[in-house]
């Protein structure tokens, strides 16, 4: 049973219903089925009363050429062409057309988007924010060591449950995008914090012990993304960061780090649970910029 997210826009086609289940069956998380149903329904919306079915390459072409499209950035355009091709893909399969209108549309040109840096220095400063005499600075510390050395997504970070600790071994199965699997070591710093989270703040903080999220809020439930959000915006404030720090910019320092400190691309694929290794490669840029920046600080003739 696919439970409707409260976001997404009613469905007036009937092939987006299909498509939401769709969607769901392909393990894609909330937040991308929620996007690509967005997307294809506001296509839906434009070509009233025409169905999707009937849509051409000429209409999609016609579409993405209109106002409402042309103002997206390049990046947005290219997650829509994205949403229109699994959409159609689903058609297909399901035998509702014929061939995919989607084929030949040009995508557009994308500019190398470069992770935002943050040092080993401001990792260690946003590390040392929270306040690891309270229950509260106790769990959110645990939760920045454990999302820097595993470079998690925070949607696998908030989602962890207790089963997926292996402590002694040190390591975590972490359940990624497509429901794929893996295995990621924590480092002993890591280990060492969810140890005293488990032992001195969650039984303390969960109302409910059937709840099997690790991490859980001062109310007993869950952790969230938007909750994890806000805490590491506010412990960058104190730690003094200027640069805009996300949950997603520890992730990509995890990855900076380990190739600056030599570590093989393949094996920061694998720990980050990327599926190609062109979306890894992104790092060695960063790795390369950053090389570039101490030379010219540092070098007498940079």
């Amino acid at each position: 049973m696919i439970v409707e997210d409260a976001h997404m826009p009613p469905a007036s086609d009937a092939a987006l219903t299909a498509f939401r289940h769709q969607l769901a069956a392909e393990g894609l998380s909330q937040h991308t089925r929620r996007a690509y149903v967005s997307d294809a329904a506001a296509l839906a919306n434009w070509a009233a009363p025409k169905a999707l079915t009937a849509l051409t390459t000429d209409d999609l072409a016609a579409y993405l050429a209109s106002p409402q499209v042309m103002q997206k950035s390049p990046r947005s355009i290219a997650r829509l062409q994205s949403s229109l091709r699994h959409c159609w893909r689903g058609l297909l399969v399901r035998g509702s057309v014929d061939s995919d209108p989607t084929i030949g549309l040009d995508t557009p040109r994308i500019g190398l988007s470069l992770p935002k840096d943050l040092s080993e220095a401001d990792v260690d400063a946003l590390l040392a924010a929270p306040d690891t005499e309270t229950l509260i600075g106790l769990r959110d510390k645990a939760m920045l060591e454990l999302l820097y050395a595993c470079g998690l997504r925070v949607s696998e970070l908030v989602g962890l449950p207790l089963a997926a600790l292996n402590l002694s071994a040190g390591y975590l199965r972490v359940k990624g995008k497509g429901e794929k699997e893996r295995l990621v070591p924590m480092g002993e710093d890591a280990v060492i914090w969810i140890q005293r989270y488990i032992g001195e703040a969650r039984g303390e903080l969960v109302r409910d012990i059937s709840v099997p999220a690790l991490f859980v809020t001062a109310r007993g439930g869950g952790m969230t993304r938007e909750n994890f959000w806000h805490l590491i915006k506010r412990y960058a404030l104190m730690a003094n960061i200027t640069s805009n720090v996300s949950p997603h910019t520890l992730r990509h320092a995890f990855a900076t780090h380990l190739l600056n400190h030599g570590a093989d691309l393949r094996v920061i694929q694998l720990l980050l649970g990327h599926s190609d290794l062109s979306t890894t490669q992104i790092y060695t840029h960063v790795a390369r910029e950053r090389l570039q920046q101490l030379h010219a600080e540092h070098h007498p003739r940079g």
